[in-house]
């Protein structure tokens, strides 16, 4: 799959309606564009632990769906189950559909590193490779996929800018991700998953671990690219849900019961007016 990208040059101090575009065309990797998820009937397993039972839910292309509720309701769990890194938990097994535009992503015909990389995933925990330079982290995933790029600097300079760090490291390209701050690691990781232009990114509690200033640039981060790509989101951050998404999954587990799906809508409403009383007591504070 070719893709071209327009990309604009990121000077100190462009003038509007002057920046110059360059064309970068990708060769091998996703088709371009965002794409719709669809979790039809979705149960996971670890060993004869039932953890997620009966979950639905469409996450639409070019929005951002945030999945809140409690701890150990499952979350985690369905994200992972969305590209594939679920099955790669000794004893986890899982029933019912992934579809990625239509098409099930567990299809014996798809091979797991095709998924990931059209549905790229950002950690709790920033992990860029600490020994890499910071250019060669932008393009580590690319080098992965066997993705071929006609101008490299120029798609570095994009996911830098597009992940809101390419002013604060234009100037130390060559220096080692290891030495950046947490919150920019974390942004470093978010470009690397850019670069490979996925279709959909998924994202763990991105900000569990960062201070305000870095917490406010990831999510304004999320609200640039929320408008390219489909975007996911777990948090347990209730301001930031309501800041950042166009739409909430509630998730819910009863003492020994597997986690569902509560209830799910736009997020204005599901902190509104949801139709569970249980959902406004979470969004509200009042248990979790």
């Amino acid at each position: 799959m070719t893709s071209t990208v327009p990309v604009k040059d990121s000077g100190p101090a462009p003038d509007p309606g002057t920046t110059a575009r360059r064309e970068i065309t990708l060769t091998g990797g996703p088709p371009p564009g965002a794409a719709e998820l669809l979790a039809k009937d979705v149960c996971a397993w670890f060993g004869d632990r039932l953890v997620l039972d009966r979950v639905n839910l469409r996450m639409a292309p070019r929005r951002v769906t945030a999945l809140i509720g409690p701890s150990g309701c499952g979350k985690s769990t369905f994200l992972r189950i969305l590209n594939r890194m679920h099955e790669l938990v000794p004893g986890a097994s899982l029933a019912g559909e992934v579809l990625l535009d239509g098409e099930d992503i567990y299809s014996a015909a798809r091979r797991a590193q095709e998924v990931r990389m059209r549905i790229g995933m950002v950690f709790q925990k920033p992990n860029p490779f600490p020994a890499m330079t910071i250019r060669d982290n932008v393009l580590a995933g690319l080098k992965l996929a066997g993705i071929k790029c006609d101008d490299k600097t120029a798609l570095v300079e994009q996911s830098l800018t597009r992940a809101g760090l390419w002013r604060e490291v234009r100037d130390r390209l060559s220096a080692l991700g290891g030495e950046l701050s947490g919150g920019q690691q974390q942004r470093l990781c978010i470009a690397r998953s850019l670069a490979v232009r996925p279709n959909v990114l998924l994202m763990d509690e991105p900000c569990s671990a960062l201070d305000p200033t870095s917490t406010r640039r990831i999510e304004e981060t999320i609200a640039e690219i929320g408008h390219e790509v489909t975007v996911v989101i777990v948090t347990h951050n209730m301001q930031q849900a309501q800041r950042v998404s166009d739409h909430c999954a509630f998730f819910l587990a009863a003492e020994n019961e597997p986690g569902r799906i509560v209830e799910h809508g736009p997020t204005d409403r599901m902190f509104s007016s949801p139709d569970d009383p249980r959902t406004l007591d979470y969004v509200s504070g009042r248990f979790g």
